[in-house]
């Protein structure tokens, strides 16, 4: 009598039996010690026994993000911890440095108890801004817009067109996307269309005039540096357009930039649109009226412009920048009322209180205007892993949060030395602030 050999019980992943009825799988000696018959085969006309199938997984866990090797989009791996924030504050800054990092971030209770919870539309679309400068994010929001999950993605740049909400200036998008072009994969060229002067944010003149320089001292430099102004608008409605080009580098230099010397010109724009062109005039004779007392050499331009340049709202305004003999540039603005939005006014009045702005700029000193403090922060944060000095004003609330973030982001600390007028012979407190750099690398960059 031949005996047939036991059957092998299929299992599937979990290691339990699956397909088969666990009876076929008894062995075939008895406990007896006689050898048992096989069971008898199912004939075909009964029915198949049903597969045993797995419950389903969670939806979180269909499609893991993938980790991302290097920096510059991933410098933390996709085994970074995610970052948990309540609070609608400080939004860009936490984007901007968990795209950087390439850590998550999860932002609960978003304006939770008011009338009109969740995202504003200039946030919203500044995470759009974000999407389309990366490749592979994952925005996960919320049907109230109270809660918002980001997972960064890779910075890959090349050439975009975006249109910014008309609630906030194009310099709230133009100073996340200085934070973020110099590590893209391939150099960034993008189109912002909106407001290009308000009294919010920092207009394109300033960034202009301030960030460009901030950025070549780090080595951040080359002809495709450059924002141009194509249309302005003004608040309300817009109607303006510039173009920001930018190139990527590997890495940043670090730098030593304590001495921010003696102002030795002032140099501005006066800028009018859908008004007559006699209000830039106006604003630039009042302003020197208050400058030429303390040095001769200021020119400040007038640019009015007209027709399809000159955007959907009328208005006026002036920045100014001042230049040192080290070349520390200091810079201040203003921007007449929105149309319908406030009392008129006169040209005059704006152009000495511009000036009077500049004059407390420099006062506070440093070798960078409080505009840019953040960025310069940053930048020294980034770099090599040397030490990177600068010498700033005093702290603005918003670069005192962007200090707790860097910590938070990319664990480095600031030493932080306070320097009294008496030791610097000039303007109000000083801060000098020192740090190593993270090495940081951009990983991504073509290489040719």
């Amino acid at each position: 009598m031949t005996l047939r050999p036991p059957r092998s019980c299929p299992q599937d992943s979990r290691g339990e039996t699956a397909g088969v009825d666990t009876g076929s799988c008894r062995p075939l000696t008895a406990p007896n010690g006689r050898h048992r018959p096989a069971p008898p085969r199912p004939s075909p006309s009964d029915p198949a026994p049903r597969p045993l199938t797995p419950p389903p997984l969670p939806q979180r866990f269909l499609f893991p993000p993938r980790g991302r090797g290097g920096m510059a989009g991933g410098g933390a791996g996709g085994a970074a911890s995610c970052l948990g924030y309540a609070g609608c504050n400080f939004l860009r800054q936490r984007l901007v440095l968990a795209t950087l990092s390439g850590r998550p971030l999860k932002i609960r209770k978003i304006r939770a108890k008011e009338e009109d919870p969740g995202l504003r539309d200039f946030e919203a679309s500044f995470i759009r801004l974000i999407d389309k400068v990366t490749n592979g994010s994952r925005i996960e929001i919320n049907q109230t817009g109270t809660s918002l999950y980001y997972q960064p993605g890779l910075l890959y740049g090349g050439s975009l067109e975006h249109e910014c909400s008309p609630s906030r200036s194009i310099g709230y998008y133009l100073e996340g996307l200085l934070c973020l072009a110099p590590f893209m994969k391939h150099p960034l060229k993008i189109v912002l269309r909106g407001v290009t002067n308000d009294q919010v944010d920092p207009s394109v003149d300033v960034l202009k005039a301030t960030a460009l320089p901030l950025l070549k001292k780090f080595g951040i430099d080359g002809e495709s540096l450059e924002i141009k102004i194509n249309r302005r608008g003004m608040p309300p409605k817009g109607g303006g357009e510039i173009v920001f080009s930018c190139p990527v580098r590997k890495v940043l230099q670090p730098i030593q930039f304590t001495d921010p010397g003696k102002i030795k010109r002032i140099r501005g724009t006066a800028y009018s649109v859908r008004v007559s062109p006699q209000m830039a005039n106006r604003m630039v004779e009042s302003a020197r009226s208050i400058l030429n007392k303390f040095l001769p050499d200021i020119y400040i331009y007038t640019d009015h412009m007209k027709g399809a340049s000159s955007g959907k709202s009328p208005g006026f305004g002036m920045c100014l920048t001042a230049e040192t003999i080290n070349g520390t540039i200091l810079s201040a603005e203003l921007a007449s009322n929105p149309q319908g939005q406030g009392a008129a006014v006169l040209p005059e009045e704006l152009g000495q209180n511009c000036a009077k702005l500049l004059l407390e700029e420099v006062y506070r000193g440093g070798c960078v205007d409080s505009t840019n403090q953040s960025l310069a922060l940053l930048l020294m944060t980034l770099g090599q892993r040397d030490v990177s000095k600068v010498l700033l004003g005093p702290l603005s609330p918003y670069t005192i949060e962007f200090l707790r973030h860097l910590r938070s982001f990319f664990q480095i600390m600031f030493k932080i030395e306070t320097k009294t007028p008496e030791e610097e012979h000039m303007g109000g407190e000083k801060v000098l602030m020192t740090c190593v750099g993270v090495g940081f690398s951009n990983l991504s960059k073509t290489i040719r």
